[in-house]
Order: structure tokens, then C-alpha cells, then sequence
């Protein structure tokens, strides 16, 4: 066994440990630890990638327990890509933190980011049904607290809301692993798949509940219409690294569809095609909401909240065919719209941060910084939009390309053509009322006016504001760092567009696996020489 697999759940749950013990009192100790942990989990990352290139599935058993008794951990393709997508969006998210000075408005911010990473890696690591629960609640419980960092009214009550939503999910995710095992006897996936493909047609209505069940769960954490409710306030709300974090959160929803419907239950098992039947209607009215929202909305934040919503309906349309040629270009454009949408969440951020924390869509006199936050935004937009020439283009076209012979297929063309139009004119609208309008006021302070009825939200500030008293010249806040996390999320852009063709053909290959259920079983149950 290669014990490296272990140490994306390990190391951070050691960081955090180490962060929230022996650091708390100390800003600057907790930023170098919580930035070096995530450097070395993007490194593990990066090894790992390497490990799971050549289209082995390496198992990790814990304690040397033979499956599907023990606890597995699994290393295929898809979650090595998962990891590294994970790492590179909190290292660069994590930076913005540390130079926004986010981190400092709150106690434990960077203990919560470990244990958030710690359940999100096991999450994409875990080959057993039960600890994939488990992850998934180690990593709300840190989303919890770091969506409520920083306090005020607003986030509280958008906490409790996302708090409620989740329990409810949370419990529904027991029943429908309840009903699993007691169709089947196990909650390991590869015996899952061996005991659903053998089982009587005649015998398996509670096996579809189950099913229908875990689809339904992950649809909530995935936020597809109607189970999105919780997404627009709790983004909204959350504070800008928070929320730029949260952006693979929802993909973790999205994974577990993957992961389950390709393997598990796949079209050809007793539970035929309930996923692609269901989803398909799902992902074309996630699409057509959550771009309705951001052209319809008048509050920043909640733009970039819609936008996300959008975006996961654009990757699950492509998901929802569960054949090789969708599977590669959904999980092109789950790379992109991750990329992008923690993007878009930072930059709203330095809006919102120069706008004295005023994130209504209305006129104020231009910001600091003007020329490199509009540029920022507008880079952001195009990506979000899937203009050319970022990567957002591409994606859409391999999702094009790959429903072009679906039953479905003018209703999929006409959403995505239709609503692209509505999201580039909702963006266009909020960066003319941001960066043009705004140079026709008068900029000296207290000349800011409103359209609307709202309040005025007073002077733009020259500096950033602060909150807390700075310990030490260390731990202050650096500006020119929240710049750079940003043009480092649009760097992870660019890349994706110039290397277009070979992430594809790797992706093209992790589809392929994903359709091999044989290469994941195989590892796990029939190669336990020396276990115990």
C-alpha cells in the first residue's frame, strides 16, 4: 500500500489540530502553518496525479482490514483530478484571505480550513458509502464555521438557514443509507456494485428508494432546482474567501453522482436510467434559473451566488448521460466553473472591500484600483459567460458536441445559447453600473449617490477596513497578495484553455476508467493477499 494516499485526510486534520491548540492566539503562526499545510497538500496533490496516471486504482486499507469490512480508501483518476482541483483552489483562496485580512476577522479561520480540507479529501478519497457521510459532515461543520466568520446579522441568519438545510440533508442521506444496506448487506462501493449488478429485478424496490434517496441528497449539495434554495444566501452571505472555497463544495455533490451512478448504480443495473431521467429536467432548470438571477438580481454578491447555480446546471446537463464523450466534457467544465466561480467570488469581494462593504448594484462614485478590479471582472465575466477565448468557451462546446445526437437535444442547444445571451447581458449591466456610470460621479467623498430608494452606505473609504487591532507587521493585511490570488485563479484559466487538449484526453481516459467498473472492484475485493 502507498501510504501517501492517507495523508490528504491526515494532514490536515494534524494542521488543524496543531492551528487551534498551540497557535490560536498567534495570526501570524496560524497563516504560515495553515499556508504551508495547504502547499503540501497540493504537492501530495500533484503526486498523487502522478501515481493514478497510468489508470491504476490504488487502495488504501486501513489497518490492513480486508474490505468490505475495513475502511478503504480509493485512488482512481477522478479523485486524484478532484484533490488537485481542491488544493490549487484553497492555496489560491487561502492567499486572498492573508491578503484581504479576512483571516483576522474571526477566531480559527485557518483550523476551520484544514478540517475543511480534510473532509473534502475524504470525500473524494473514501471507497465506502458510510465514511463518505462522514466526510461529508466534517466538512459542513467547518463550512458552518467559516461561513459565520466574521458575524453580522445578515450571515448569522443565512448560517442558520444553510445549518437547517443541511441537517435535513444529512438525515435524508442516513435513510437512503439505510435502505441501501438493508437491500444489500454492505455499504463498501465496489461490494455495493458486485451485490446490485447480481440482484433479482423482482426484488429491488427497496433498493430504488435508496437510490432515488442518495440522488436526491447529493442534488441538495449539488444545489440543482428544486433543491438550490439554500445556495443564493448562504454564498451571498458568506465572507469572499468563504464563499470562493465553498465553490467545489457543490461540486462534491456533483462527484458523488459520478461516483455513484457510474459505478454503483449504473443504466445498466435494476435501477436503469432513474439518474439521467431525473437529473437531465433538473440541470436545464438549474441553468435557466441561475442565469435568470444574475440578470435579474441587484445585489453583487448574490450575482455571483446565481452564477455558480448556472453554472453547476451547464455541467450537469453535460453529466446527466453518464456515456464517456458527456463524462469528459462535464468534468472539463466542472474544472473551469470551480476555477471561475472562486474567481468571480474574490473579485466581487475587492468590489464590495473599496466600496465601503456596499454590494447593491447602484451607483457610487469609482473605486480605488478602478483599471485592475474592472479588468479582473471582466476577465471573470468572460470566463463565467463562456466567451472565447477563456475556457468557459470550450467547455460549452464539448457539451454542445456531446448532446448533439440526444433525444433532448433542442431544448439542451436552446438553454444553453439562450441563457448565455442573458447571463453576458446581466454581467454587462453590473459592470457598466460598477466601472462606467461610476466615473460620471463626482469621486470626492460624500458626493455618492443612489438610484433607488435603498440607504446610502456613506463615504468610500481610502483604506481597507481593518476590524481588528494588527498584533504584528506580520500579520497585517497585504493587498497587492488578494490581486495576485486572483490573476492566479485566472492563471488555472488560461492554462486550461492552452492545454485544452491533452486535460481532455486525460479526462477522456478518467471517463473510460469510470466505465470500467471492474478496474475499481478488482483492487478492493479480489486483491487482499495479507490482509487480515
Amino acid at each position: 500500500m502507498n501510504h501517501w494516499i492517507l495523508a490528504p485526510v491526515l494532514l490536515p486534520a494534524l494542521f488543524g489540530a496543531l492551528i487551534i491548540l498551540w497557535m490560536r492566539h498567534d495570526m501570524l503562526l496560524q497563516r504560515t502553518f495553515g499556508i504551508m499545510g495547504t502547499v503540501f497538500l497540493l504537492g501530495v496533490a500533484l503526486y498523487l496525479n502522478i501515481l493514478a496516471a497510468d489508470g491504476e486504482v490504488h487502495v488504501y486499507r486501513l489497518g490492513n482490514w480486508s474490505a468490505p469490512f475495513g475502511i478503504v480508501l480509493m485512488l482512481d483518476r477522478l479523485a486524484a483530478m478532484m484533490l488537485l482541483l481542491a488544493g490549487f483552489l484553497a492555496l489560491a483562496v487561502q492567499l486572498y484571505a492573508f491578503g484581504s485580512g479576512w483571516d483576522r476577522k474571526g477566531w480559527h479561520f485557518h483550523a476551520l480550513w484544514m478540517f475543511q480540507m480534510m473532509g473534502l479529501n475524504g470525500a473524494f478519497l473514501t471507497g465506502d458509502a458510510f465514511n463518505l457521510f462522514v466526510f461529508f459532515e466534517v466538512l459542513l461543520i467547518a463550512s458552518y464555521g467559516l461561513m459565520i466568520h466574521g458575524g453580522g446579522p445578515m450571515r448569522l441568519r443565512a448560517g442558520v438557514q444553510y445549518i437547517s438545510y443541511n441537517l435535513a440533508g444529512s438525515t435524508l442521506f442516513l435513510a437512503a443509507l439505510g435502505c441501501i444496506y438493508a437491500a444489500t448487506g454492505t455499504l463498501n462501493m465496489a461490494d455495493l456494485a458486485v451485490r446490485v449488478a447480481d440482484m433479482p429485478p423482482d426484488d429491488t424496490a427497496l433498493l430504488r428508494v435508496g437510490a432515488v434517496l442518495l440522488l436526491i441528497v447529493f442534488s441538495v449539495k449539488a444545489a440543482l432546482v428544486p433543491l438550490h434554495f439554500w445556495l443564493p444566501s448562504t454564498y451571498a452571505n458568506a465572507p469572499g474567501p468563504s464563499a470562493a472555497l465553498f465553490a467545489i463544495m457543490s461540486k462534491v455533490g456533483i462527484y458523488a453522482i459520478i461516483r455513484f451512478f457510474t459505478l454503483v448504480f449504473p443504466s445498466d443495473t435494476v435501477i436503469e436510467t432513474i439518474a439521467t431521467d431525473l437529473l437531465l429536467p433538473a440541470a436545464l432548470a438549474t441553468l435557466a434559473l441561475g442565469q435568470l438571477g444574475v440578470l435579474g438580481t441587484r445585489s453583487l454578491t448574490r450575482l455571483a451566488a446565481y452564477a455558480a447555480i448556472g453554472s453547476i446546471g451547464t455541467l450537469t446537463i453535460a453529466i446527466a448521460r453518464f456515456d464517456q464523450i458527456g463524462l469528459t466534457a462535464g468534468m472539463y467544465y466542472l474544472i473551469h466553473s470551480t476555477l471561475a466561480a472562486g474567481a468571480l467570488f474574490l473579485v466581487v469581494d475587492l468590489i464590495a472591500a473599496r466600496r465601503g462593504g456596499d454590494v447593491w448594484l447602484r451607483l457610487r462614485p469609482a473605486i480605488r484600483n478602478t483599471g485592475i478590479v474592472s479588468a479582473l471582472f471582466f476577465a471573470t465575466a468572460i470566463a463565467i459567460v463562456g466567451l472565447p477565448p477563456l475556457s468557459g468557451f470550450i467547455g460549452k462546446l464539448l457539451i454542445l458536441d456531446a448532446t448533439r445526437d440526444d433525444p433532448w437535444m433542442v431544448a439542451i442547444w436552446a438553454t444553453i445559447l439562450v441563457t448565455s445571451l442573458v447571463v453576458l447581458v446581466g454581467f454587462g449591466r453590473a459592470g457598466s453600473i460598477l466601472f462606467w456610470k461610476a466615473h460620471e460621479l463626482d469621486p470626492e467623498p460624500g458626493n455618492d449617490t443612489d438610484e433607488g430608494a435603498r440607504p446610502k452606505k456613506g463615504p468610500i473609504p481610502h483604506e481597507l477596513d481593518t476590524d481588528e487591532q494588527i498584533q504584528d507587521v506580520g500579520d497585517s493585511a497585504s493587498p497587492a497578495l488578494a490581486f495576485c490570488s486572483v490573476g492566479l485563479l485566472l492563471t488555472g484559466l488560461a492554462a486550461l484553455t492552452i492545454f485544452a487538449g491533452p486535460v481532455t484526453g486525460y479526462l477522456a481516459d478518467t471517463a473510460a476508467q469510470l466505465h470500467d467498473p471492474n478496474s475499481y472492484i478488482q483492487p478492493v475485493l479480489q486483491m487482499q493477499e495479507g490482509t487480515k
